[in-house]
């Protein structure tokens, strides 16, 4: 009778061993919202209609693009990741809405790349993201604030911060422009705000500044701009707004025949937006620009190409430019953090990967990305270039030279980075 049970805890005791090995050949499904066994869930919000959408509306396609690439080559450890996409139409009260929509609803493991410092501000008060444990991941816009980790706990931001523009933009013009009378048109809101900070550290005396409020861009509001500019016999004219302030400006410039030296922010020297507003491409022509990111027309770079390649595939006859490039390499970083974050990754694993292994992140920027277990900072620099006559920026002399700095005091520089090589067929290693 002994020998019976004996052999009855032997058998028993071999099928629980032969189970255990089977559920550990297999990916486990992890308990955390927005992941399965088969499939990993992330969400965007950003304007798909509205004034705002001009261009920007491209971003949700790139990065579906890039996914359902990864997605075709065994995603993240045997899951697709997918990308539920809301349309805010650039408004607040719709960004809380439709971000609600996400996470309760679709449930979300992460929200990816919302657009806007209003949306994402809005987001983080009513929503609150941090108290719910969701992380936002590369938020689309350079307003330093969302880089401080004890106020926005779970947001991480990709784009470099205004400040950092505006000191490297000061730097170039100590550089280049000694002496000359210089104008500022900016944002009157946070987003001027940033300019303001950065310029003021950079140590810029302007011979006059231009402030206007988001919305009341246009053709009349530019030509008032320009008479005040005119009258402070500004040489040099930097334009810190949004593109379509931008296209006003240069519009009725061109029809007045006013040709200072322009310089335009990153986000006003959008060629794409400007472009789709009616403006021709040759009013950008000689302007001074800055991106973090290489040109969208050098095919030599091995990013610029592969991306390209795989968003012509996906979406056939469509232009690859800034926002494509932008959006990809956001959900190309997204996989990566995935990746990081382990077999059955979870919202705090994944956050714990980037605070960990974000700053070496192979992605297109040809700057630093300034993650740690105490930084939510992205990229942390750009490269200086001017627009041809068809409105796209290329490096001055034709070789990239790119500035780093911080969002405080600290001194501009120009930078010895070398970007991680792209990875085998641009997968997560």
């Amino acid at each position: 009778m002994k020998a019976m049970n004996r052999r009855k805890l032997i058998t028993v005791s071999a099928v629980i061993a032969a189970l255990s090995l089977a559920v550990t050949a297999v990916p486990a499904q992890a308990a955390e919202v927005g992941v399965s066994s088969r499939e990993i869930k992330l969400g965007m919000t950003l304007p798909m209609t509205g004034t705002a959408s001009l261009g920007y509306n491209k971003i949700p396609g790139a990065a579906k693009a890039y996914f359902e690439y990864l997605n075709a080559n065994g995603g993240i450890n045997g899951r697709k990741v997918t990308l539920v996409v809301k349309d805010d139409r650039y408004v607040p009260t719709e960004a809380v809405a439709k971000t609600n929509e996400l996470i309760l609803k679709d449930k979300v493991m992460a929200l990816l790349a919302p657009l806007g410092t209003a949306n994402v501000k809005a987001v983080a008060a009513s929503v609150n993201p941090a108290r719910r444990g969701v992380p936002v991941l590369f938020v689309n816009t350079g307003f330093s604030g969302f880089a401080d980790a004890k106020k926005y706990p779970t947001t991480y931001t990709v784009l470099p911060s205004y400040i950092m523009e505006a000191k490297i933009m000061g730097q170039y013009i100590k550089d280049n422009f000694e002496g000359k009378k210089v104008g500022l048109l900016y944002q009157d809101d946070d987003f001027g705000s940033d300019a303001l900070a950065g310029f003021k550290t950079a140590g810029v005396n302007f011979a006059v500044k231009v402030p206007y409020a988001s919305g009341s861009q246009g053709a009349a509001a530019a030509a008032g701009w320009i008479t005040k500019f005119k009258a402070a016999e500004a040489d040099v004219v930097i334009l810190f707004g949004v593109s379509s302030a931008t296209s006003a400006m240069l519009g009725v410039a061109a029809q007045l025949k006013y040709a200072p030296q322009w310089m335009l922010g990153s986000v006003g020297g959008d060629a794409t937006t400007i472009k789709l507003t009616g403006v021709p491409a040759g009013v950008l022509y000689n302007a001074i620009g800055f991106s973090p990111v290489p040109a969208t027309t050098d095919m030599k770079d091995e990013y610029v190409k592969l991306f390209s390649d795989i968003y012509a595939k996906a979406v056939p006859g469509s232009t690859f430019d800034l926002n494509v490039l932008l959006g990809m390499n956001s959900a190309f970083m997204a996989a990566q953090a995935l990746k990081a974050a382990g077999q059955n990754p979870t919202r705090k694993s994944l956050m714990a990967a980037i605070d960990s292994k974000g700053s070496k992140f192979a992605n297109s920027a040809l700057v630093p990305l300034g993650y740690s277990k105490t930084s939510h900072v992205g990229l942390t620099g750009y490269w200086v270039g001017k627009y041809s006559p068809t409105g796209d920026l290329s490096p001055i002399g034709g070789s990239y030279v790119t500035y780093t700095t911080d969002s405080g005091a600290g001194a501009v520089v120009k930078s010895t980075y070398v970007r991680p090589a792209m990875p085998a067929k641009g997968l997560p290693n």
